[in-house]
């Protein structure tokens, strides 16, 4: 009896599990066939042009669903690639702009950035509200370490209004930090190397774009008597476009044009020594600041860092050569002499050298200072003969370098 009870219970349950099954497919079918009759009802959608969810994009951008990040990327290239071909238009919607920066052609207008800056950015957050302040000026120094108080001293001088950039030509860098503005400045480090090596390389036009006025210094500045501020405040008063601050006449002092003066606020010219200046306009007595302590206007780099050599880092002859960039240079360059600074002389990078043939190796920098002078008025002279031989015109006048 119980045996047959036992018998009947399994036989009813294996029945209900077979129409269970059944069920179970008949249901699957059913909803498989009317999900396909839905879909032909509607046009076909790329999935590139779908908004997704928030879970979505976390899924794609979960590393442990690589193999299916790949699987949904091949679909929207491949759903793409059928939108194109079924309306005929896989031509007429690629895209190339010749006028866009060179090498951007295929980009569309709207999404290129062709400037950049040296403004940091946080991890988090709003985009938007990266930036409580967007200085407006940039400065930079080429700096060893020892000279840190120095820098330190003309950091100060500079408000917040300034990014400040630090080129390190001795490979000392996170020592810094012992300055509470070093965790803000930006830190470029490179052994050996001069401040136009790290300007030809790091001061593109386009990156420093944002910046209305562009210091290029030295580390061996005395700063008391000068403020950032007012600086530039008198530089766009008088329509400078390069500049430098006026020089102490007792220290450091090679040139009667950047020799400070007492009675005015800034000059444009002066007089040197006789036979040194064949023409007033043109240097040493005009339209001339020395490499120490240039200041440039945005406009104005653009046209000198184009005019600086990969190969001749000292930058000898340049400032002889840097009214090329200006019109009337002799009165868009000048010295600020009511913001005046001290050159201290401190042969720092002359030290960086290597000691040849008995040589100390300061004496090496400067041979190799002097032959890129030369060099370097060689090939501006040729550069410019080589134009004016091309356009047919006899200059007046030999460029003077």
């Amino acid at each position: 009896m119980r045996m047959a009870k036992l018998g009947t219970l399994g036989r009813s349950g294996f029945i209900r599990k077979t129409n269970d099954s059944m069920r179970f497919i008949l249901t699957t079918f059913v909803g498989f066939l009317i999900g396909f009759l839905i879909g032909l009802s509607f046009p076909s959608v790329s999935i590139t042009k779908l908004q997704f969810p928030s879970s979505i994009v976390s899924y794609v951008e979960d590393k442990s669903s690589g193999i299916k990040t790949q699987a949904l990327l091949n679909h929207a290239l491949t759903s793409t690639h059928k939108n194109n071909s079924k309306s005929g238009s896989t031509s007429t919607t690629k895209i190339y702009v010749p006028t866009n920066p060179k090498g951007a052609e295929r980009l569309a207008p709207e999404i290129i950035v062709p400037e950049s800056d040296f403004y940091p950015r946080r991890l988090w957050g709003n985009p938007n509200e990266d930036l409580p302040i967007q200085q407006k000026y940039l400065v930079t120094f080429t700096v060893g370490y020892e000279q840190k108080n120095s820098i330190n001293d003309a950091v100060k001088k500079f408000s917040e209004n300034f990014t400040i950039l630090l080129f390190h030509y001795d490979g000392r860098t996170t020592e810094w930090d012992e300055f509470e503005w070093s965790k803000r400045a930006i830190h470029v480090s490179t052994r050996k190397q001069t401040k136009w090596w790290y300007a030809k390389r790091f001061l593109h036009p386009d990156i420093v774009a944002p910046y209305e006025y562009i210091f290029i210094w030295d580390e061996d500045l005395g700063v008391e008597h000068f403020n950032a501020e007012e600086y530039v405040k008198l530089v766009k008063k008088h329509g400078l476009e390069i500049s430098q601050p006026g020089l102490e006449p007792n220290n450091g002092l090679t040139w009667q044009m950047t020799k400070r003066r007492g009675d005015r606020e800034v000059h444009k010219d002066t007089e040197e020594r006789p036979g040194w200046c064949s023409d007033p306009h043109l240097p040493p007595c005009a339209a001339f600041v020395e490499i120490m302590a240039p200041v440039f206007s945005r406009s104005a780099w653009r046209c000198v860092w184009h005019m600086i050599q990969n190969d001749l880092v000292h930058g000898w002859g340049l400032d002889f050569a840097l009214r090329k960039c200006v019109e009337p240079a002799h009165e868009k360059i000048g010295v600020v002499d009511s913001q005046w600074i001290v050159h201290k002389v401190v042969p720092s990078l002359g030290n960086q050298g290597q000691s040849e043939n008995g040589k100390a190796p300061w004496e090496g920098v400067r041979e190799r200072c002097r032959k890129e002078w030369g060099m370097f008025q060689t090939r501006l002279a040729d550069a410019e003969k080589a134009y004016y031989q091309k356009m047919g015109i006899t200059p007046a006048n030999a460029t003077s370098v």
